[in-house]
């Protein structure tokens, strides 16, 4: 009996079989330095320009739909900076270079073969690829984020109502980050060993204030292998012991804040955890910028003198940033699995790689969260970030628009491996934390 073949399997088949045109320098350079021949331009729009509920639909089309509804509501008004190359680190695009066109998707979401380091695809997303949606996934998980090994310490969360304004909770925490594999700066690279759990990388969170919360400490362990589940811990200091946290953990609110494990980074999961749609490539506008030309505030008084994004608009949940006209995919991942969420709709920023505006669509497909992470150019930050082409994390606002609240993060981002040792990414490490 002839078995039949289905229609649905096609595009992937076509996925697969179509003629591999082989990443070429000009591929590159295009997708490390989109601004090179100068900056994307929408008319009427320049530098200095305010976007509030009075002209808001003059610009419609260069905002993403979340970011049209916040600032149509009269929630924020919204500044236009200039246009500014976010340059990576040179190791970073050097490693790109030397392993040009050496990686491929394997045959299930989730399956890579051939990466070593940089970025793995650097070619143009194409809406006739039906897995280009999928490459950019691969793009952002082996991305330069906060390069091989990065801290902030400290950051600030704040959960404020929205319409109100009422400050409810502040939170004082750090967080590290360990890529254990694929490095290309800081030694040992190319990995760190003993590595006998093939681990890819680590996140690290300890919280400082307030007491009741006091050493609470929660470590993500993300294996080489997508198709492995992330190994998750969670210590509570008042019980003095270490849990590990179950899968559906990830996407529960976390610390009764807006924000799920999930959310972190812009997306805090696998690649194998989604259907990923490229849904095409748009000039928006994005939270990047320069911190020391930002207004910062002088709540927190760091003894290196350091001052944080101050936050404003609508209960003080939006950061008091400029945005930047830039290139911008746009994909959409929708889950595999059990989740409270039908979709994000992700804006990952084209020359970094990074998850700057997302769009959180509860089980009915209506809007219920929109996330932003602002990002500052490292030579405009500090001194020890300079020169490290890492965009750095530098702001965050959550805000659950269905029942008006928010997270906001301030950020002091520190590219600095002394902080960062291996050990503190081990469950052991965890128990030696009080």
């Amino acid at each position: 009996m002839r078995k039949s073949f289905s229609l649905a399997a096609l595009p992937l088949l076509a996925g697969l079989l179509a003629p591999a045109h082989g990443a070429t320098e000009a591929d590159l350079e295009r997708s490390f330095f989109p601004y090179k021949n100068g900056a994307p331009a929408f008319p009427g729009l320049a530098v200095g320009t305010l976007i509030n509920k009075a002209n808001v639909e003059q610009f419609k089309d260069a905002l993403d739909v979340g970011m049209y509804q916040v600032i149509k509501n009269g929630w924020y008004e919204l500044k236009v900076g200039k246009t500014t190359s976010f340059d990576s680190d040179k190791f970073y695009v050097e490693a790109t270079r030397k392993n040009l066109g050496k990686t491929k998707l394997g045959p299930k979401t989730g399956d890579i073969d051939g990466f070593v380091a940089g970025r793995p695809f650097v070619e143009e997303p194409s809406l006739s690829d039906p897995r280009a949606g999928e490459k950019l996934a691969w793009n952002f998980k082996y991305g330069i984020n906060w390069g091989d090994n990065a801290t902030i310490t400290p950051f600030y969360w704040k959960y404020r109502d929205l319409q109100s304004g009422k400050l409810e909770k502040t939170l004082k925490l750090s967080f590290n980050f360990l890529n254990l594999k694929h490095r290309v700066q800081h030694a040992p690279v190319p990995e760190v060993t003993p590595n006998p759990s093939n681990l890819f990388r680590g996140i690290y969170m300890k919280v400082l204030e307030p007491q009741d919360l006091k050493n609470t400490q929660l470590l993500i362990q993300r294996y080489e292998d997508d198709q492995k589940l992330d190994d998750a811990y969670l210590y509570l200091g008042f019980q003095r012991r270490v849990r590990r946290l179950a899968t559906g953990q990830a996407t529960d609110a976390f610390l009764g804040s807006d924000l799920m494990i999930e959310d972190f980074e812009g997306y805090n999961g696998r690649v194998a955890d989604m259907k990923w749609t490229y849904k095409g490539t748009r000039n928006i506008l994005m939270p990047f910028y320069q911190h020391n030309e930002m207004k910062l505030t002088d709540e927190f008084k760091d003894a290196d003198g350091y001052k944080y994004v101050n936050f404003s608009g609508q209960g003080e949940c939006f950061p008091d940033v400029t945005w930047q006209l830039r290139k911008v995919y746009v994909v959409e991942a929708a889950p595999v699995g059990a989740s409270p969420i039908s979709k994000r709709v992700l804006h990952i920023d084209a020359q970094v790689s990074s998850i700057n505006r997302t769009l959180v669509y509860d089980r009915k497909g209506e809007l219920w969260k929109s996330w932003t992470i602002g990002k500052s150019h490292p030579d405009a930050h500090l001194p020890l970030n300079k020169g490290t082409g890492i965009a750095l994390d530098d702001a965050f606002s959550m805000v659950d628009v269905q029942t008006k609240h928010c997270t906001t993060g301030q950020f002091k981002g520190q590219v600095d491996p002394k902080q960062v040792p291996a050990t503190m990414f081990q469950v052991q490490y965890m128990r030696g934390g009080d």
